[in-house]
Formats: C-alpha cells, sequence, structure tokens
C-alpha cells in the first residue's frame, strides 16, 4: 500500500511540475548567458507546491499529497495514515523520497489540462491521475 501511496503522490507532484515548468520561448536565456541558462533551469526543475488529490486508474481517491517550499512533502492515504518524505525533480521526473526504509519512487507526468490536472505514471506502467485540491 505504501509503494502505491507513493507511486500516486510523485505522479501528482510530476504532473504539477510539468505545468508550472512551462516556459514561454520569449522569456528564454539568450544562447550563451550561462548564468542565465542556468537559473533558468534550476527554476524549471522545482517541484510546485500546494494540495493535490490522487485518483487511481479506476477514479478512487487513493490520497491527498502536500508539497510544501522547502521540497518535503505528506501524503494523506484516505485510511488515515500519512506518508512523509522529500521530493525533487530527477531526470525530468519527479521523485519522492519517504522518511524511513521505503524505497525512492520516480514518476513521468503528462502535460497538465485546463483545469491543472494531469497524470503520472510510474516504472511498471501505473497511472494516476492528479487534481489540484479543491479549496
Amino acid at each position: 500500500m505504501r509503494s502505491h501511496t507513493r507511486l500516486l503522490i510523485a505522479t501528482s507532484i510530476a504532473l504539477a511540475l510539468t505545468a508550472c515548468g512551462k516556459k514561454d520561448d520569449a522569456s528564454a536565456p539568450a544562447p550563451g548567458d550561462a548564468a542565465s541558462t542556468a537559473a533558468a533551469d534550476a527554476a524549471a526543475a522545482q517541484v510546485p507546491t500546494g494540495a493535490w488529490d490522487v485518483y487511481d486508474a479506476a477514479g478512487k481517491k487513493v490520497l491527498t499529497s502536500t508539497i510544501n517550499a522547502d521540497g518535503t512533502y505528506a501524503d494523506d492515504l484516505v485510511d488515515g495514515h500519512r506518508v512523509a518524505g522529500i521530493v525533487k525533480m530527477v531526470d525530468g521526473k519527479t521523485c519522492f523520497d519517504p522518511s524511513g526504509k521505503e524505497p525512492e519512487e520516480c514518476f513521468t507526468t503528462s502535460t497538465p489540462g485546463a483545469d491543472g490536472s494531469f497524470t503520472a505514471t510510474d516504472a511498471k506502467g501505473a497511472v494516476l491521475t492528479i487534481k489540484p485540491k479543491a479549496k
């Protein structure tokens, strides 16, 4: 269950990151400006903060993931359990590294839709749907 939970959380974050990381070509740094390019790459590699609801392939909500500005996350599963740790971007994937002995899990995300929702796919091909948490 924990692995499934981390997958859901990672998927949400990855999708959100994909949505927030898009930049206008007009705002891209000029070629040869290494400092500007490095700064733009660092900004695009940041995971977006906020709260996300995560749904399995059947459309059932499995958890709510909260991503904090300091790179930490907390996944609150529908069964009342909580998984927390660090989230980061690695090779274009959103990776969740939970505290404790659980292994890190990384997700590939789709381009977000107009409503901000996206899908996240783990290494085994399981797909989750991530939606911004309603306020």
